[in-house]
């Protein structure tokens, strides 16, 4: 083991940017996984801090990486590390290879930061928990794999990170696995995921075949050459996966139901990591979708797709950890939208992206503490009231909700209003549509979140008899304030100050492209006003007046949200029946044809050696006779021929 780490650092070669071997931050999380995976009992005592360790160490070595790129100048902010050479065939060769750059190091640092902040908060919530060192080994697992997905430097390498990814999040998501409803919502994101996951490979092997390798630097450097239908079905591949990631139309029905996992399996997967991948890979494979316009089109649609139907969905739901799974597939739909829109938008999706990881994961910590002081209730029309007894929760979550409103000057504001005005950015029909659904979608996420925020915090107490809330122990708060702080402050810090979008301009382009077709003071206003228009709302019929304790009927909307708009009633429709049909059709074929035709030629040909066998019989009369009987069927033909 130490002569191939020792290799692996002789054979990494670093350009002037950075120096650091980037697989250690790699390696770090996997050693721990590793350990506490396989190490058995004998971990118990010291696995947990030993995972949460390795992770901030990760941090640490992201840090040194990150300052060394700031040190260095913008168009040098590259570096290619190559490892190995993993696939010799031929004239083809692929090295296992990393790349740090602006983009990489920017999600390196999200998930470093984020991730270990939910160690911290684990080792709290998760304490009491037999099987903890496994959960805590899953974690490392998780972080490793994200980070693997994001600093490789080919796609087929990131393929085996995205893979990692997937396969962690299973067992976070279904980690209770013995309630057979947790280990279904493992089994529904794993076999999801798979489908867009189909849709990645299928891409990988189409742009093997048309540039000749898969790395960025030879996929990118071959676009330019490439037919735009060519370039048109990869990007459409390349969303397909983006979508079972990211949990976007028509890939989004596993989000909700990955609900199941311990709550801080939700922040690490649904805020900073595994549902940002799909974002991750559209901007990283700009080049691709810039050559086609189609593709590129269809990254919008999405995007404006499900930012509306997460938002609609969130108005409904009850649960709260349901209730910010809807938001946070609404929130990446923004995302998607900007990605699709081009230079003028990568910039501002990577920026939400970072502030929608701080808001989220401190509101999903958030949740889990309100669980924690109500015995694990997740019924928000089971609060109420909640904050003169967990002040600290209420001021932390308070803040996250804020920023999610995009109310100035928390972070929110800075990022989500940028794709806003992005989005209103061009000619014809498409900025009026996308650009009205991200308007229409502010308005009616503050209504959603000031919902949730005012049922859960807000109003009369509706408590179950002997529930007596109380504060969560500071090794869960003091990660919520740290998110806190950075819900209120970094978009402040990144957004004005241009800061953000000049580190990413090399990589994504200038992102200046003309002015929205509604002026920007004006389309400000008006985000502003529909923000306060539906915080006023959610106030008059959830923070004001009494909430029902059992839900009412409500009107064909509001049931069909309460029921996910029927999107599994759609996927079992369309895919699951049929499919079942189809499979009983081929078993029966198999069955009655194929089997039923070899068995029916055997059972004949027994019977036919059934019959003759009894001609066999030994005795001289009879043979005689059948002699006679040939004998006079002989001449009976020659008689008929003559």
């Amino acid at each position: 083991m130490t002569s191939l780490i020792s290799q692996l650092a002789l054979e990494a070669t670093a350009s002037d940017a950075v120096s650091l071997p980037a697989w250690l931050l790699i390696a770090l999380p996997l050693a721990g996984a590793a350990l506490l995976l396989f190490g058995g009992r004998a971990t118990n005592s010291f696995g947990p801090a030993l995972a949460t360790g390795l992770s901030w160490a990760s941090f640490g070595l992201g840090v040194a990486a990150l300052m060394q790129l700031v040190e260095a100048d913008p168009e040098d902010r590259l570096t290619r590390q190559t490892l190995y050479n993993w696939i010799p065939a031929g004239s083809f060769q692929l090295n296992t290879g990393l790349q740090v750059d602006t983009l990489s190091i920017s999600f390196v640092m999200l998930i470093t930061f984020v991730g270990s902040l939910i160690h911290v908060y684990s080792m709290g919530y998760m304490a009491h928990d037999p099987n903890k060192r496994r959960f805590f080994g899953y974690l490392n697992l998780f972080v490793a794999s994200m980070l693997l997905l994001v600093l490789a430097d080919s796609y087929l390498l990131l393929f085996v990170g995205w893979e990692g990814v997937g396969l962690a999040s299973y067992l976070l998501i279904g980690f209770w696995f013995h309630n057979p409803a947790y280990a279904t919502a493992g089994n529904k994101a794993f076999f999801v995921n798979r489908v867009g996951d189909i849709g990645l490979a299928l891409a990988i092997f189409l742009m093997f075949a048309t540039f000749g390798g898969v790395d960025f630097a030879t996929v990118n450097a071959g676009v330019g050459k490439a037919n735009t239908a060519t370039l048109t079905a990869i990007g459409l591949l390349l969303l397909m996966g983006a979508c079972g990631k990211s949990a976007q139309f028509p890939l989004q029905s596993w989000l909700g139901d990955a609900m199941a996992g311990p709550t801080p399996v939700s922040a690490l997967i649904h805020a900073a990591t595994m549902v940002t991948a799909g974002v991750y890979l559209v901007v990283r494979s700009h080049a691709i979708f810039e050559g086609a316009p189609n593709a590129q089109l269809a990254v919008v649609i999405v995007g404006a797709i499900t930012l509306l139907y997460g938002a609609i969905v969130g108005c409904a739901k009850d649960d709260i950890k349901k209730a910010l799974a809807a938001s946070t597939m609404s929130q990446i739909g923004y995302m998607m939208l900007a990605a699709g829109l081009g230079p003028v938008g990568y910039a501002f999706a990577i920026f939400h992206l970072i502030t929608h990881g701080f808001f989220k994961a401190g509101m999903f910590l958030g949740a889990g503490s309100v669980m924690h002081g109500m015995d694990n209730q997740v019924d928000m029309r089971r609060f109420g009231h909640l904050a003169p007894y967990m002040k600290i929760t209420w001021i932390t979550f308070g803040l996250g909700w804020l920023a999610i409103l995009g109310v100035p000057p928390f972070s929110g504001f800075w990022s989500k209003d940028k794709i806003i005005e992005a989005a209103f950015i061009g000619e014809g029909w498409r900025p009026w549509v996308f650009g009205g659904a991200a308007l229409l979608g502010a308005g009616v996420t503050a209504f959603y979140m000031s919902r949730l925020f005012f049922m859960t915090f807000q109003g009369k107490a509706r408590w179950t008899d002997g529930q007596h809330p109380h504060e969560s122990p500071l090794s869960m708060t003091i990660p919520m304030m740290i998110l806190a702080v950075g819900s209120a402050a970094i978009g402040l810090v990144l957004g004005p100050t241009n800061i953000f979008t000049d580190w990413l301009e090399p990589l994504t382009g200038h992102h200046d492209h003309g002015e929205p077709v509604i002026a920007v003071p004006v389309l400000m206003a008006l985000t502003l006003l529909l923000v306060l228009a539906g915080l006023a709302l959610a106030w008059l019929r959830y923070g004001r007046d009494d909430v029902p304790e059992v839900a009412p009927a409500g009107n064909a909307l509001t049931r069909a949200a309460r029921k996910d708009l029927y999107q599994d009633d759609l996927n079992e429709a369309i895919w699951m029946w049929p499919g079942i049909k189809l499979v009983r059709s081929v078993i029966w074929t198999d069955n009655e044809l194929v089997d039923g035709g070899v068995t029916g030629l055997a059972r004949f040909t027994g019977g036919a050696a059934k019959a003759l066998r009894v001609a066999q019989n030994g005795f001289a009369r009879s043979y005689a006779l059948t002699m006679l009987t040939g004998v006079v069927a002989i001449l009976g033909a020659l008689w008929v021929m003559n």
